[in-house]
């Protein structure tokens, strides 16, 4: 791990213990303050979708379509960021509430969430910027980091990454499905087809739902009513890859090999999410609208508690990064993306650099 090499065994052990104080203290302190967060979260973020499906009834008057197609656009990246990627991490399964626990809850998302959960919360923050165990990095399609392999294909790598961005949701349920495991010989045809068809059935009551049925609910409003929800998932789809990938891959952060992982302590694992981790800075309505992934670093570290505490905790984290001479990456949004882009088009060529 080249960024903690100064630190000795000992250094790494405590570490790992001061993190895991900064968790108990959390855990420990929820309660219904915690739980009032998520319930009005939630209520604003159904509001804001009845709001604007309401106004897309009329949407084929301009004032209408735009705030109908504003309040819908900003619904789907709360449900989608700060409620059902929180959710189905369990950070609100501790209330016991059937309505809001990672088992029974289904987003607004084309992948299911169960195929999410086995890719995100398994694979990804288990392996987080391992190379050859962790699938996120650069989703099975970017050269995202100089350690990856090039080839011909990623020279295209600058106009199929601002296709994902538009199209991120079936990106990702493409992505699910781990159809280069198929390739490679690692997973039969048999159970990708079977994983495919549920995956499909998803995708296509979100199509439905989108692109017929409300459509048709607005009569004479059908066209304006389909382009605004196109609109709405196309604006949810580029802001959550830019926050996903902020997080993930501005200069700064490091992959890993699948040998450093044997024997990793638990202080170790607390490096690498550290290491692979990048943050977004930028006030409290922002970091919301990030789903709080504006806390990447915070997030990797504890997956599992709930989002509204990663504010109050990051600037513990930070303070340990100092105390032990760790980088600790963040930066505005603007800063963060054009740090991504440029590794995007950099990256696209041969060579490590």
């Amino acid at each position: 791990m080249t960024t903690t090499e100064q630190l000795t065994e000992c250094d790494v052990d405590e570490l790992g213990r001061e993190l895991d104080q900064i968790r108990d203290e959390v855990i420990a302190a929820r309660g219904e303050s915690d739980a009032r967060y998520i319930r009005q979260v939630i209520a604003v973020q159904r509001s804001l979708e009845a709001g604007g499906r309401a106004l897309l009834l009329v949407s084929i008057l301009p004032p209408a379509w735009l705030a109908g197609t504003t309040a819908l656009a900003t619904a789907k990246i709360l449900e989608n960021m700060e409620i059902g990627h929180n959710v189905l991490h369990g950070q609100w399964d501790w209330m016991c509430d059937p309505k809001i626990h990672s088992a029974t809850w289904e987003w607004d998302f084309a992948t299911p969430a169960e195929a999410w959960k086995h890719s995100h919360n398994f694979v990804h923050h288990t392996y987080t910027n391992v190379l050859g165990k962790d699938r996120d990095i650069g989703y099975s399609a970017l050269r995202i980091h100089p350690e990856q392999p090039w080839h011909p294909v990623y020279l295209a790598q600058p106009f199929y990454n601002l296709a994902l961005a538009m199209f991120f949701e079936w990106g990702i349920t493409i992505y699910d499905v781990e159809l280069e495991r198929v390739w490679r010989g690692e997973k039969s045809w048999r159970e990708a087809l079977t994983q495919l068809r549920g995956v499909l059935g998803k995708a296509g009551r979100q199509v439905v739902k989108d692109y017929v049925a409300f459509p048709l609910l607005s009569g004479p409003s059908f066209l304006p009513t389909l382009l605004a929800n196109l609109t709405a998932n196309v604006i949810r789809n580029a802001w959550t890859h830019t926050i996903i990938f902020c997080g993930h891959f501005p200069d700064g952060t490091v992959v890993f090999t699948e040998d450093q992982l044997d024997g990793e302590t638990r202080g170790e694992w607390y490096l690498r999410q550290l290491s692979g981790s990048a943050n977004i800075e930028g006030g409290t309505l922002f970091h919301i609208m990030t789903g709080n992934l504006s806390h990447q670093i915070e997030h990797h570290l504890f997956p599992d508690l709930p989002s509204n505490r990663y504010a109050e905790i990051a600037p513990k984290v930070r303070a340990l990064c100092e105390r032990f001479g760790l980088p600790y990456n963040t930066g505005p949004l603007l800063q963060q993306t054009i740090s991504v882009w440029k590794r995007v088009l950099r990256l696209a060529l041969p060579g490590r650099s």
